[in-house]
């Protein structure tokens, strides 16, 4: 801080006036924010010392990484943008990784960046970097504070960015010596969000598609639902006989108990879904469009004969592909809204469509037997005696990795925002997820299945929970490669594995130097039991748990 800003600041606090950096957090509140996931940095020190008053709670990580990541799930779980903070030229780029998440899984996030002072701009200035060059093709919009009056406005407008149509990513950079700057206090209003809705033409349209179909199927994904949302067309599904799937990664828009409710789309699907989307002579499509993911990248569902409805609020219909019949410009919510008060006589085939393929689901989701074997450490084992104990309002959060197959076939997400994770494939995503989900809701059973591979890419966080409290259960499957890649090789290079192979520490002791419970097992015989002491850790203790399971190569959930 300069002299001449010393100097000002007890006249500036006798006439009211703040810091712009404190206007920053002050907007922030206004707009909901209880959280932001910080790496301090001296760039933004002022916007720090906001925060220390603020009923905002600033959680410290200790990777930007780990930051962007905690932001990103935040932002899946609310209706309003996750908040990152980082310092400039390294630490953004760390951050980068979280913004990818948000921008391919449309997550309301936003990420400040602390940079250097405004006069040093265009001088090589330590850590300098061009934040529009690099963050302007992977956000909704860069922004950067260059008027300390405008701080409240500039933030208001990142929200609303970030949260208006397809939700996604925004950046705003912050200049260290401006928000030092005093100036009047105003906040600006919260920009309100247009949800959209049905037409009346909208409503003609689909309901004369679903009295002519025969095999009509929802698919539901995105994050821009609530439990209101999910709950209301579960109802109106069941009432009707109607199918719905969930895009991989989606899991929980609707109960997995809903005998609605036919399977995942997605990556390591399984074949009765797969076949579904060319069987099917209707697709709805909610929340979400047919993209890469989805059609197997882009070869199921291509043809252009086939009736596809897209109910999304992105007009430009990013990432899909196929046939477009209706486009319904609609948040999900409001989508629902409209659609529940749309009564018909249902058909015996759409029952009789929606019970085979729920009948399919049933079957691949059965429990594999909780008696454990005499060999190795099974994750299905650990599947049938977790998921017998698991609370109604349980969540799992995944990374990216063959592991996660197991949460897909077996794990009950029974309410919205149960599965948290990283649609794409992030590395990494599984233990900053799972400390954000356990600070939102404290008292909720919070899972995350975790890869070896990707543990050690951020399981640093662990300290973070440690240091704030959040109880996650961490399972560690450890096959001691990067199952995923390794899987690819084998069908392209058979018998040539090259660059996938891992040695591994003891990821129990691990988490037991970070304050935490850890047990590594080995045998099938003691998943129970290391199970069963490492959820009295959470519940009694209140520490997160790790269970360190050593599995055999090769062996997958399906």
């Amino acid at each position: 801080m300069s002299a001449q800003t010393l100097e000002a600041l007890p006249d500036a606090q006798a006439t009211n006036k703040k810091s712009a950096g404190h206007i920053i957090v002050d907007t922030l509140v206004a707009h909901g924010v209880e959280r932001t996931y910080v790496i301090p940095g001296e760039s933004y020190l002022d916007v720090l010392d906001g925060l220390h008053h603020s009923p905002i709670e600033t959680v410290v990580c200790r990777h930007e990484g780990g930051a962007a990541y905690m932001a990103e799930a935040d932002g899946k779980m609310h209706q309003r943008p996750g908040i990152a903070m980082v310092t400039r030229g390294p630490g953004a780029a760390n951050a980068h990784v979280g913004l990818h998440t948000a921008w391919q899984d449309s997550t309301p996030m936003v990420l400040f960046v602390g940079l250097i002072p405004f006069a040093h701009r265009d001088r090589e200035a330590f850590q300098e970097f061009d934040i529009k060059g690099w963050f302007d093709t992977g956000a909704k919009r860069v922004m950067v504070l260059d008027h300390a009056e405008r701080a409240s406005e500039i933030v208001a407008e990142a929200m609303f960015a970030a949260m208006s149509g397809r939700p996604g990513p925004v950046v705003v950079g912050l200049p260290e010596d401006i928000i030092r700057e005093m100036v009047e206090p105003t906040l600006h209003p919260v920009i309100p969000v247009a949800t959209g809705g049905m037409t009346v033409t909208d409503w003609k349209e689909l309901k004369s598609a679903l009295e002519e179909s025969s095999k009509p199927l929802f698919v539901l994904g995105g994050n821009d639902w609530t439990q209101e949302g999910s709950t209301a067309l579960t109802a109106w599904l069941e009432e009707h006989h109607l199918p719905a799937a969930v895009e991989w990664r989606c899991e929980g828009n609707i109960p997995f108990s809903s005998p609605s409710y036919v399977g995942p789309i997605g990556y390591g699907r399984p074949k009765p879904t797969y076949d579904l989307l060319e069987e099917t002579d209707l697709l709805i499509f909610v929340g979400t469009v047919p993209g890469d993911v989805i059609t197997d990248g882009f070869l199921v569902r291509q043809d252009w004969t086939k009736k596809n409805f897209l109910v999304t609020i992105d007009p430009s219909l990013r990432g899909r592909s196929g046939p477009v019949s209706h486009q319904i410009v609609s948040k999900p919510d409001v989508f629902v809204r409209d659609l529940v008060m749309m009564d018909f006589a249902g058909k015996p085939e759409w029952k009789s469509f929606t019970d085979r393929m729920r009948a399919e689901q049933e079957n691949f989701a059965a429990l594999p037997a909780a008696t454990p074997s005499e060999g190795p450490a099974r994750m299905d084992t650990m599947m049938a005696n977790l998921v017998a104990g698991l609370p109604q309002d349980a969540m799992i959060t995944l990374g990216a990795g063959e592991h996660t197959n197991w949460a897909h076939r077996y794990f009950p997400t029974e309410e919205y925002a149960s599965m948290i994770s990283a649609r794409n494939g992030s590395m990494g995503y599984s233990v900053p997820s799972a400390i954000a989900a356990s600070l939102n809701f404290p008292g909720r059973r919070v899972v995350t299945i975790a890869g070896d591979g990707e543990f050690l890419m951020n399981g640093q966080e662990l300290a973070t929970a440690a240091q704030y409290g959040a109880t996650p259960l961490v399972i560690v499957m450890d096959n001691q490669e990067y199952g995923t890649i390794r899987t690819h090789q084998e069908r392209h290079y058979p018998e040539r594995i090259s660059g996938t192979q891992l040695k591994n520490p003891d990821f129990a002791l691990m988490a037991q130097a970070f304050g935490g419970f850890g047990v590594r097992v080995e045998n099938d015989s003691d998943i129970p039991a290391a199970l069963e002491a490492a959820l009295t850790a959470i519940d009694e203790k209140g520490q997160f748990a790790l269970i360190h399971l050593i599995v055999e190569q090769r062996v997958k959930a399906y």
